[in-house]
């Protein structure tokens, strides 16, 4: 795993009950022994930016939630991969072999390798949430451009620091967190109960 990501800190950081992980009957038994399935089982992730899916049962399959056949050679390999949850309008899939959590966008037509690993998406779901959790704005309408410098710095941050571990999740400006970034930059996902968000909405 690329990123130490332990169920404790999380816990600390988000309570157990902003936590969600998927039930050991999600994965199918090809996928369900692999690092990446006991880490969404085991750890989990904080709730709000990422979500992930509450299966009945065994997680639908990639052929389950898009055309296979649009997606070329990717699709067709990733047919059985577990669907673990989305982001923006993307099915995030894990590729039980490799680690690895693809991007899914049925509308666009495309996929994209997202995470080397699971600990990598958990990672930048965890520094994306307590940047909205924490980050508070001046009392003093005369600094918000200050205020929205230093929140667009630390979404920088966040790029920079989890590029020099694995940089698939921002290579470009088009993935889903790279959108995803630039949202909470424009004080767009703060939820109204947070410190940011009772500044920007009264």
């Amino acid at each position: 795993m690329l990123f130490d990501v332990t169920r404790g800190e999380l816990a600390g950081l988000f309570g157990e009950d902003r936590l969600a992980t998927l039930p050991d009957t999600a994965f199918q038994p090809y996928a369900a022994q692999t690092e990446g399935a006991r880490l969404l089982r085991e750890v989990g992730v904080p709730t709000g930016t990422l979500g992930l899916r509450e299966p009945g049962g065994a997680l639908p399959l990639v052929q389950d939630v898009v055309q296979v056949a649009e997606f070329g050679h990717v699709g067709e390999k990733a047919g059985r991969w577990p669907v673990i949850g989305w982001l923006l309008n993307a099915h995030l899939a894990l590729d039980p072999a490799s680690g690895a959590v693809h991007a899914f966008d049925a509308d666009a037509v495309s996929v994209c390798a997202l995470h080397t690993d699971v600990s990598s998406l958990v990672e930048v779901a965890v520094r994306f949430q307590r940047l909205l959790d924490e980050f508070t704005f001046g009392i003093d309408d005369a600094d918000e451009e200050a205020d929205f410098e230093r929140l667009e710095e630390e979404v920088g941050r966040i790029r920079r620091e989890t590029s020099a571990v694995d940089p698939l999740p921002f290579r470009d400006d088009d993935t889903v967190w790279a959108v995803v970034g630039d949202e909470i930059a424009e004080g767009r996902r703060f939820r109204a109960d947070s410190p940011g968000g009772r500044s920007l909405y009264g």
